[in-house]
This record gives structure tokens, C-alpha cells and sequence, in this order.
């Protein structure tokens, strides 16, 4: 008997005169032979796996797998063979295909945490399925088609539950400190300041301390020196007292002489002290004084080119805002810059204040209007043209004179008396 096989399936031959099998597609088949069919369309699997990570969590995996036959002489023969020895239980693929899905799954699961799971999951991905695809290549079955979805809590655990909501208050969190920090930099920046300014003026209070400490030191010092001269003296007087009186005078007017000049001395040395700690607290003063008017010349500087630039770009952000709201308007009006001209102008009232202008331009003025008839025209009369030219003067000029005050020369014409008409017939 001569069988065929659908477009999706394939035929299996065994029995007489086979000695394994034959997969075909079509074929004779004779007696003592048997004939069974196969489909060869992929199937898919959905799975929601529950294992347990590296650190002993139980996490829900869910996703789906399309698996099928592999369309290649070694995996037909493979997967026939499958079929072949359990034929009589339909759930048996089923239950194959998904013990190797989850198993696998498991074993990869295991060796890995939740973060390297998150971080790395084209990597996991690819893991599973080389693990699955080499457990069902001995089964002659291919993967067409995987997808692993999101990492879900198992059921009594909450702990992806509780890592949305680390992350939500991490982020609150880190905004507070990042309001805390800039306040703390504010404060310590002014504290820091006000620290500077007292150390410049502890240390100039303390220079002038020092130098006038070392000052009296001095003093004492020579004060010291006079007391033991004195003291020498006064001993050797005590013991010259056989000596001459006038030589004790002279000798007493040479120590006077040097007590002078030594006291001279300390007095000059001490002037000149007290003036150069006078110099030296004016030169820090006058420092000082400089470096702060620098610094607020230097800020005031910079805020007002901060204001300028800041005044530059809100000018250039609504003039192309106003660029492209007039192109949009021609694009509107069909590229027709007259009719966008007369819209914005409606627009902005500049007909009426045209309107209001020429008004108040005209407003408060007495036109003087002269109206003259140079003759009926009736009859036919040669000289006619020439009477209506000469008609037609007087009034010309007696409207000159009253809209301009300028008067024709005599020589030109006579002007009318005020009491005349200005219409002439």
C-alpha cells in the first residue's frame, strides 16, 4: 500500500524488511510492515517555575517555550524512536519536555543570586537555554523559540515587593540629603567666612601684643643695666672715697653723660618700635580693605553678567518663539505674505489706531472749501473756452489766498474785494 504523509508529519516504517527504522514522507508499505505518523509542528510550553536563588529565595519564573522536532535525518530518527516507545501515552512528551524545561531552570537558578539574575539576564537567558537545548538534542528536539519573563515573589514571600519599595524611599531619601548637603555647604561656607575674618584680626591683635611685650622686655632690660652700673658706681665711690672730689665730679658727669645717651636711646628705639607697629597694622588694614572691595567689585561683576545673559536668552527664546508662530501663520495663510500682513495687523488693532491717528490729526482743523460755477455751457460760443479759463481765475486765486495767505503779483490778475461772491457765473 502506497502512503502519504501530511505537509506537517512524517511517516515511520518498520517490520519486515527494516531492519531499525525509516522516517519518510511517503512510501510503499507491504505486508508485515507497519506504518505510524508523527507531526512535526512546534509546540509551546508555558512554565511558572518556582525556585530557590543562591541565597535561599524562592522566586516565580515565568515564560514560555515553543520546542519541535529538529527536521534532520538524525533527530527524526531520534524523536521517532521517542514516540515509538510510548505511543500509548499521549502526556509523555509533555511531561519530558517540561521536567527537562524546569530542571535545568532550577540547576541555573541555584547557582546564581537575584542581582546577577537582574543584571545579567541575556546572560541567564543564554545559560538556560543551552542547558535545555543539550538535554533535548538526545531526543532529537530543537528550541525555536524562548522568552523569560520578569522575576515574581513565590507565593508567601514579599521580597520583590519590598525592593520596590527600598528603591522608592532610596530615592527619597537621597533627595533629603541632597537638600541637606546644599544647606550644609551654605552654612559652613558663611561660618567659614566669618572663621577667616576673625583669624586675620586675632592675628593682627596678636602681632601687636607681641611687639609690645618684646618692647618692654627691652626697656627692663636697659633698666637692669642701669641699676648694676649704678651699683658699680656706687661701689667704686665707696671705695675712692680718698680720691679727689673733683675727680668723683668728673667722674660723676661721664656716668650722667652715658645715662643721658643710653636713655636717648631707649627713647629713640622705642619711637621707632611704636611707629612700626602703627605701619604694619595700617598695611594689614588697607590690605584688608583692597581685597574686599575687590571681592564685591568681582561679584557684582559677575551677577551682572549672570543678569545680562540670562536677559539675553529669554530675548532670543521669544523671538523664535515669535519666528515660529509667523511661520506657522504664513504656512496657515498658504505662503501669502500679504494676507499673514493684513492678519497681524487686524490682529495688533493697527487699523484702528490708524483710524484714532488720523483723527486726532485732523481734529480741531476749519478746511475752508470754495466751490465756483464757470458758466452753464449752454449755446455754442467760439470764445467760450477762453471766458470759462478766464472765469475760473478769480476764485483759484481768492482760495490760494485764504488756504495759504500767499497773493498773485498785481501784474497777474486783480484779486476780488472781500465782499464779492467766490462764485462766479
Amino acid at each position: 500500500m502506497y502512503r502519504v504523509a501530511e505537509s506537517n508529519e512524517f511517516l515511520v516504517k518498520t517490520g519486515f524488511g527494516v531492519p531499525d527504522i525509516q522516517v519518510i514522507k511517503k512510501g510503499f508499505f507491504y505486508p508485515g510492515q507497519i506504518a505510524s505518523r508523527f507531526s512535526v509542528s512546534p509546540v509551546n510550553y508555558t512554565i511558572n517555575i518556582t525556585a530557590m536563588t543562591a541565597e535561599k529565595l524562592e522566586v516565580m519564573i515565568p515564560g514560555s517555550f515553543t520546542i519541535g522536532p529538529a527536521e534532520t535525518k538524525e533527530g527524526l530518527l531520534r524523536f521517532a524512536r521517542l514516540l515509538a516507545g510510548n505511543k500509548h501515552d499521549k502526556n509523555y512528551l509533555s511531561s519530558l519536555v517540561m521536567g527537562v524545561i524546569e530542571g535545568e531552570t532550577r540547576l541555573i537558578i541555584a547557582t546564581m543570586t537575584i542581582e546577577e539574575i537582574f543584571k545579567e539576564r541575556k546572560l541567564f537567558k543564554e545559560h538556560v537555554l543551552r542547558n535545555i537545548q543539550g538535554e533535548l538534542e538526545q531526543f532529537g528536539m530543537i528550541i525555536y523559540n524562548a522568552n523569560v519573563k520578569e522575576l515574581q515573589d513565590a507565593p508567601g514571600s514579599e521580597y520583590f515587593k519590598y525592593l520596590r519599595l527600598k528603591s522608592h524611599e532610596g530615592a527619597i531619601n537621597q533627595a533629603k540629603i541632597d537638600v541637606a548637603q546644599a544647606k550644609f555647604k551654605g552654612t559652613v561656607g558663611e561660618k567659614e567666612r566669618e572663621g577667616e575674618q576673625r583669624k586675620v584680626s586675632s592675628k593682627i591683635e596678636a602681632d601687636a601684643v607681641a611687639f609690645e611685650q618684646a618692647n618692654k622686655a627691652n626697656v627692663f632690660s636697659a633698666e637692669s643695666k642701669l641699676a648694676v652700673e649704678k651699683t658699680n658706681f656706687d661701689n667704686q665711690v665707696a671705695l675712692a672715697k680718698i680720691e679727689a672730689d673733683k675727680k668723683a665730679q668728673m667722674r660723676d658727669a661721664d656716668l650722667q653723660r652715658e645715662l643721658e645717651v643710653k636713655r636717648a636711646m631707649v627713647l629713640q628705639e622705642k619711637e621707632r618700635a611704636e611707629k612700626l607697629s602703627l605701619a604694619m597694622v595700617e598695611k594689614e588694614k588697607i590690605q584688608t580693605l583692597a581685597d574686599a572691595a575687590l571681592y564685591k567689585a568681582k561679584t557684582e561683576a559677575d551677577a551682572a553678567l549672570y543678569k545680562k545673559q540670562k536677559q539675553a536668552e529669554a530675548e532670543l527664546v521669544m523671538l523664535q518663539a515669535q519666528a515660529q508662530g509667523l511661520h506657522a501663520l504664513g504656512a496657515a495663510f498658504g505662503g501669502d505674505s500679504k494676507a499673514l500682513l493684513q492678519y497681524l495687523m487686524l490682529e495688533k488693532g493697527l487699523y484702528q489706531d490708524l483710524a484714532k491717528a488720523n483723527a486726532e490729526a485732523i481734529k480741531g482743523l476749519e478746511p475752508k472749501i470754495t466751490v465756483w460755477n464757470t458758466g452753464s455751457g449752454e449755446g455754442q460760443d467760439a470764445g467760450k473756452a477762453i471766458r470759462d479759463i478766464f472765469q475760473t481765475l478769480p476764485p483759484l486765486f481768492t482760495t490760494i489766498n485764504e488756504q495759504t495767505g500767499i497773493a498773485p503779483p498785481q501784474w497777474m490778475a486783480q484779486m476780488p474785494k472781500a465782499s464779492s461772491n467766490a462764485t462766479l457765473n
